[in-house]
Parts: C-alpha cells; structure tokens; sequence
C-alpha cells in the first residue's frame, strides 16, 4: 500500500515561493502518475499539477501555469510543487495523490493521498 507524507506548508507572503515536497513509502512510486491537489475554504478540490510516471508530462491548472512547477524525483521516493510568485486565492490545503491508472490531469480517480499540508498566502 502506497503511503504518501506532504511536507513544506505553511505562511508566505503574496509574490514569494514555496516548495511542498511528498514523500512516498510502501509501494510502487516510480509507476505511479503523482499530482497535487488542493482544496481551498468553501471550495471543492481542484487539480493545480500533475506529473506522469516517468516524469516526462505535466499537467498545470491555468491559474497555477507559469508559476508552479511539477517534478519527482523516483530514485527517492519524492514529488515537489515549487510554487513561485504565490497569490492570496493559492491559500488552501495541499496534497499530494498518487494512481493506478487513468488520465493523470483528471482530478478524479486518483487512489492515494496523504493527510494535507496547509499553505497560506498573506496579502
């Protein structure tokens, strides 16, 4: 059973940068599209990124395109979502998800999740 642990949140200012890092145990990582999520108060959860398996395709949300990038590392087990050029409307809990199978720029279907990690954009 593939176990994912998302670190990195926490307060940055409008126009800064932050990176979120998953860290994943248990399974088959390295064959597992991985993307980030995030729900922010009031709002369902969208897509902000995701990564193919290999990591040779990525999927960017518009708001998030330009200023987020997606990456994994499988020798390690990690995925990362460098966010730069943070807005207020990024504030929301972020996590990271793993799948099976499936169109990985879907936002449904995806199998795994960790427990979140909360970003928070001050204006």
């Amino acid at each position: 059973q593939l176990q994912l642990v998302e670190s990195g949140g926490g307060l940055v200012q409008a126009g800064g940068s932050l990176t979120l890092s998953c860290a994943a145990s248990g399974g088959n990582f390295s064959k597992r599209p991985l993307a980030w999520l995030r729900q922010a108060p009031g709002k369902g959860r969208e897509i902000a990124a995701a990564i193919s398996y290999i990591g040779g395709g990525a999927y960017y949300a518009d708001s998030v395109e330009g200023r987020f990038t997606i990456s994994r590392y499988n020798a390690k087990n990690t995925g990362y979502l460098q966010m730069s050029s943070v807005k207020p409307e990024d504030t929301a809990v972020y996590y990271c998800a793993a799948r099976v199978s499936g169109r990985f720029s879907s936002p449904f279907g995806y199998d795994y999740w960790g427990q979140g990690t909360q970003v928070t954009v001050s204006s």
